[in-house]
C-alpha cells in the first residue's frame, strides 16, 4: 500500500474506531464515518474521555462533527490494548469532580508563583 498525501489518506480510516486529540486538549473516541478535503471529521458513537491522574471517565457525546483545523492528533484504537489499561474507570460525576479539583490545584499553584521581572527600560534614548 502506498502513501496517499493529504486528507485522502484518512479515507482508509473510515468505519474504524479512532482517538482524536483536539487543540483544546479534549480527547474524543468514536467511529469515523466521513471525512472531507478539509479534514473535517464526522464521528459516531463518540465519547469524550477525561483523564485525571490514574482515573478516567467517559462522557457520551453521540454524533460529533470536528473541524479539521482543531485536530492535533488522530489514531486508531487497538481494542486489545485498551482493555489492558492500568487506569481506573470512574463515573462521569466522579471524573468531573476530580477534574475540577485538579484545575483548582493548578490555578492555586499558578497564583503562588512569583511575578516575572520585567527588564528595565532604558529611557536615555528618548531624549533625542
Amino acid at each position: 500500500m502506498s502513501f496517499i498525501p493529504g486528507t485522502a489518506s484518512l479515507v482508509d480510516e473510515v468505519d474504524k474506531r479512532l482517538l482524536v486529540l483536539l487543540r483544546d486538549g479534549r480527547t474524543l473516541i468514536g467511529y469515523l464515518r466521513s471525512v472531507d478535503q478539509f479534514a473535517n471529521l464526522l464521528l459516531q458513537d463518540t465519547i469524550e474521555r477525561i483523564y485525571v491522574e490514574k482515573k478516567y471517565g467517559d462522557i457520551p457525546r453521540g454524533i460529533f462533527l470536528v473541524r479539521g483545523e482543531n485536530v492535533s492528533l488522530l489514531g486508531e484504537i487497538d481494542d486489545e490494548k485498551e482493555g489492558s489499561l492500568t487506569l481506573t474507570k470512574v463515573s462521569i460525576e466522579e471524573i468531573l469532580e476530580a477534574q475540577q479539583v485538579a484545575e483548582q490545584k493548578k490555578q492555586s499553584k499558578d497564583t503562588k508563583l512569583p511575578p516575572l521581572l520585567a527588564p528595565k527600560y532604558d529611557d536615555s534614548a528618548d531624549d533625542y
